[in-house]
């Protein structure tokens, strides 16, 4: 079986956001963050994510801190926590490491691991 390049991936994650942030977000129980708006909020962290660094440039953690801050209850935080995995399924183990890179880089305790194993029920 034949492997995508890193260019047709990279593609098919900036389609995937794209359409993420055109689309309309699926209701989630009681919570008040949507992934459109995370998504919107954390569109300044895709070079980081695609390219990696060493610090995630200051709007990616602006972004960062503005998600989590939004995220006031155990609701939103799985919402986030959704949103986020769902965006994390398709992309490159490196993409996964990257992302799960920028909440530690930007100083910015989250209560869960950006990953497409993650169990988002459990997040509180």
């Amino acid at each position: 079986m034949a492997s995508l390049s890193a260019r047709t991936t990279t593609s098919l994650l900036v389609a995937m956001i794209t359409a993420a942030l055109i689309a309309p977000a699926p209701p989630t129980a009681e919570a008040a963050v949507q992934c459109t708006s995370v998504l919107n909020t954390l569109s300044p962290c895709l070079n980081f994510v695609l390219f990696g660094g060493s610090v995630p440039p200051a709007e990616c953690c602006n972004g960062v801190r503005s998600v989590f801050n939004a995220a006031a209850t155990k609701e939103d935080r799985q919402a986030v926590c959704t949103c986020l995995k769902s965006l994390v399924e398709s992309a490159t183990p490196g993409m996964i490491k990257n992302a799960a890179e920028i909440p530690g880089k930007c100083g910015v305790p989250i209560s869960f691991v950006i990953s497409p194993s993650i169990d988002c029920s459990k997040v509180n």
